[in-house]
């Protein structure tokens, strides 16, 4: 390690350096060279480049400098650049690095170059340090920076849109810990179901706002909430007025703790005359009767309807799409939901329910409305009338045609849908006759062959008169 004790020895500073460099070949001392920089180019007193170390495939537009005057090859801008770098070495000054831009055919180059003065000022090193890949990553920083700055701004768009529905909803609507059931928030229309004054509730223990009697079912409702997105409302009385409240809740998880929304609705606050109760009597009718959203997923349904499509409860059922219950796939339920766009209801539709994998399904009539508003909701009524339709006596004019000349004569007698649909029987029933003449009457392999489940057979084969429907036939 030198020090300054070779000078104080009457030696001169960096001897052995000296020795050492004095005894390079020019190769070896433009290698050395590079080993600082990018690029390195040896100068004269006036800025010619005498000689100049680069990789060729990192600098291209390098190829024919020598002999060209530094501050040729450089943009109008860097100019100055050069000269005061050029004059500081004349000087012998100790310099920063400054930055350089070259021109070239794809854009600017920038370069840092630092100038070192040697042989007594008589030349001039410039040591060169390519800037492409820090302007790349200061480019991705940019990008990056200003991505999170979007986000930002988007995140405290979103937040302006959630507190101004939170405040203004008329709904009474509070956030819950769920492991505490402390209220972490709560909108004005919650204060004032409470009779609570302005900003009172968060802090506050949901079940000491409520009746004693109901902070069971409270705790039970948050239970179901946090292991089940489909959950029942329930009824709770409030401690202060003794009001009934219709509870629903959601839970959802933030920051790694678990939180519940809570919706409350007063019930009976003009809805409905004293003593009726509309809920009850839906649920007691004998007719099915189901409420779907504007995408036609199930939201309520009486116990008729749930008996019939044989669900274990309302709460399975919610949530499901109508399509995959009522109607053929893409067809009824738009056909329904055209007359409903064109005369506000539809009356008396014929379709099927279908129940399980059962794809022929069961006879029904159908009557269905739609609620206004932005949120449209969409009530059905559903009767079976597959016993109604067993019951009429066949006649000869209800008899399936037998050829495609019977089924020309049908038009101008029906419409073409109808004419479709007895097309669509006749090479049914046709069918099924074939299968069964070519497994000799076997309805097992017969329902093998036409790709049907024996069940679905057995339907087909009441519903044309074929075979004998009180054997086995296997």
């Amino acid at each position: 390690m030198l020090t300054r004790k070779h000078s104080l020895d009457g030696k001169k500073p960096f001897g052995a350096a000296a020795e050492l460099f004095g005894a390079l070949d020019a190769a070896s001392a433009m290698r050395m060279a590079l080993v600082a920089g990018d690029v390195a180019l040896v100068l004269d007193d006036a800025g010619t480049i005498l000689d100049a170390a680069f990789d060729p495939r990192d600098f291209p537009s390098f190829s024919n400098i020598i002999g060209s005057n530094w501050i040729d090859i450089v943009t109008e801008d860097s100019r100055h650049k050069v000269m005061e770098m050029l004059a500081a070495a004349r000087r012998g000054e100790v310099q920063p690095w400054r930055e350089v831009n070259h021109p070239t055919r794809d854009g600017e180059l920038p370069v840092r170059y630092s100038v070192l003065s040697m042989n007594g000022g008589e030349y001039h090193i410039a040591f060169g340090r390519d800037l492409r890949e820090a302007g790349r990553l200061q480019q991705r920083l940019l990008q990056v920076q200003q991505a999170l700055e979007r986000d930002y701004l988007r995140m405290r768009q979103l937040e302006a849109r959630y507190r101004m529905l939170f405040e203004r909803s008329s709904e009474a609507v509070m956030i819950i810990e769920a492991s505490s059931l402390r209220i972490r928030e709560a909108n004005p229309a919650a204060h004032g179901m409470f009779g609570a004054r302005a900003g009172s509730l968060p802090g506050k223990k949901l079940l000491g706002v409520l009746d004693r009697n109901s902070r069971d079912a409270v705790q039970a409702l948050v239970g179901s909430a946090l292991v089940s997105d489909n959950v029942s409302p329930i009824t709770l009385r409030l401690s202060k007025g003794a009001r009934e409240v219709q509870a629903s809740v959601a839970g959802f998880t933030q920051d790694r703790g678990q939180f519940l929304l809570l919706r409350l609705v007063v019930i009976g606050e003009g809805a409905e005359p004293a003593g009726v109760r509309v809920g009850e009597l839906i649920d007691q009718m004998p007719d099915a009767f189901v409420v779907a959203n504007s995408n036609l997923e199930i939201v309520s349904a009486n116990s008729a309807f749930v008996e019939m499509v044989q669900a274990a409860s309302t709460d399975s059922l919610r949530g499901r799409q109508l399509g995959e219950i009522i109607g053929r796939p893409g067809i009824d339920l738009d056909l329904i939901e055209g007359q409903i766009d064109q005369h506000g209801v539809a009356r008396n539709v014929s379709t099927v329910v279908r129940v399980g994998r059962d794809i022929e399904g069961e006879a029904v009539e159908l009557s269905a409305v739609r609620t206004g508003g932005e949120e449209p909701f969409y009530a059905f009524v559903i009767r079976p009338i597959g016993r109604r339709m067993r019951d009429v006596p066949a006649s000869s004019t209800d008899e399936l045609p037998r050829s495609v000349e019977q089924l020309t004569d049908l038009v101008g007698r029906m419409s073409l849908k109808d004419i479709v649909r007895e097309s669509t029987d006749l090479i049914e029933r046709l069918c099924i006759e074939a299968a069964l003449s070519y497994t000799s009457d076997n309805r097992a392999s017969a329902a093998e062959i036409l790709g049907l489940s024996r069940q679905s057979l057995y339907s087909k084969l009441h519903r044309y008169g074929l075979g004998n429907l009180t054997g086995d036939g296997d």
